[in-house]
């Protein structure tokens, strides 16, 4: 069992290393100065890690194998939700009239559970890597380690960059350059929703 979660752990942290749209979405909140509304979106995070990785140890890719369409209206779901949040990034951009208003706590959590599960970096982890590395006849306190050892390291992590991208200096140096950051990160967030739209479309031809 140990070598086990040791062996999803040290996966899963290097997948988290990976800038992806959970990234993006806590360290913007944070650095715009709506440091709860990070914090919200790392809970919400946690718990979209929750889902995916019950999914995995339930065996939803059996599923989705056997119900294509399925998957793909999840992933055409999740596509669209990542452009709107690209977005709004983007609008977020314009120059900044009045202070950043923060978003309510069940604003942040949902935030933050959609751009996890509509997440193509989470999808291709949980999918192939995460149920790869659990083995073929594991029991059931195995599957619950796993999935509170996933919980746990998505929280302090997403945790640890919303406290970090917190910082006043960190704050200084993004008021400096709000717009550029912000429409950067409303390109790359963009660009990923983009990218899983043509796949789901591309997959879905006959």
């Amino acid at each position: 069992m140990l070598s086990t979660l040791a062996t999803i752990w040290i996966l899963h942290f290097a997948a988290m290393l990976t800038p992806g749209a959970n990234t993006l979405l806590v360290s913007q909140l944070a650095a715009s100065g709506d440091s709860n509304g990070a914090y919200y979106a790392a809970l919400g995070i946690g718990v979209g890690a929750l889902i995916w990785s019950s999914a995995a140890v339930l065996g939803i890719s059996a599923v989705f194998a056997a119900f294509p369409a399925m998957r793909l209206v999840l992933q055409v779901i999740g596509a669209s939700y990542l452009l709107y949040i690209a977005y709004l990034l983007w609008q977020a951009g314009e120059p900044a009239v009045a202070p950043v208003r923060s978003v309510s706590a069940a604003h942040g959590v949902r935030a933050g559970v959609m751009t996890n599960l509509s997440n193509p970096k989470s999808a291709v982890f949980f999918g192939s890597v995460f149920s790869a590395a659990l083995p073929a006849h594991a029991d059931a306190a195995l599957f619950v380690a796993v999935v509170v050892l996933v919980v746990v390291n998505a929280l302090w992590w997403h945790l640890l960059l919303a406290y970090l991208f917190s910082r006043k200096a960190v704050q200084s140096g993004y008021a400096a350059k709000r717009t550029l950051f912000t429409r950067l990160a409303g390109a790359v967030v963009g660009g990923l929703g983009l990218a899983l739209l043509l796949a789901s479309l591309r997959s879905a031809r006959p």
